[in-house]
């Protein structure tokens, strides 16, 4: 029965970790450790509800119960605001969920647990390739521009990496201009267009 016990432990870490290692190779707050320990540490709980008190009575339930109030605490601490934007509330629902996939490793429930991991796993993964195509931002850059004919430079630069301006400005020898870009331009595209540029500055619109 012992070794029974260590098996759901070890399959809810390692799907937990599934989970993690998807966290963090996108460099969220909490990568594959965080996900592992929250998933061992909800299946141990349901082992205790389930089989520590022997042939007392009491109410299983009430240990897993609690587990779900107190991963909001862990969740809570991924989520920061910065910038005007709050970052983290997807790693926090995570930990949620990988929290339940080990409640359910430890009552036995492999198929479901598994399931709820890939499901979760395709979910992000779906969820970052549709971001990162089609989720778009408004920048504004700007740089050092002497002249009329500098500024033409950098419109056929933004040109040749097919981007095209909303607006811009000239104005005391420094270019202001307005881009709306995909997440993927803004990450792959725009770090070598600034590096051509004389002093840039990119903030958000």
């Amino acid at each position: 029965m012992e070794w029974t016990f260590v098996i759901r432990l070890l399959i809810a870490g390692i799907l937990g970790g599934v989970v993690g290692l998807e966290r963090e190779l996108r460099a969220k707050e909490a990568g594959v450790r965080t996900h592992f320990l929250v998933a061992l540490g909800s299946a141990l709980f349901m082992l205790i509800s389930q089989f520590a008190f022997g042939d007392q009575t009491h109410d299983a339930a009430r240990v897993a119960a609690q587990v779900v109030s107190g991963i909001g605490f862990i969740g809570a601490g991924v989520i920061i605001f910065q910038k005007n934007a709050v970052r983290g509330i997807t790693t926090a629902a995570g930990l949620w969920v990988v929290a339940a996939i080990g409640l359910s490793c430890g009552g036995g429930m492999y198929i479901v647990a598994s399931a709820a991991a890939v499901f979760t796993v395709v979910c992000l993964e779906a969820m970052h390739f549709v971001h990162l195509n089609r989720a778009e931002k408004t920048i504004l850059l700007s740089a050092d521009c002497p002249g009329s004919a500098q500024l033409k430079e950098v419109l056929n630069l933004l040109k040749e990496s097919g981007i095209t301006p909303e607006s811009y400005a000239l104005q005391n020898g420094r270019a202001t201009l307005t881009l709306h870009l995909t997440q993927k331009s803004y990450l792959e595209t725009l770090p070598a267009i600034v590096s051509r540029l004389t002093n840039p500055a990119v903030e958000n619109a």
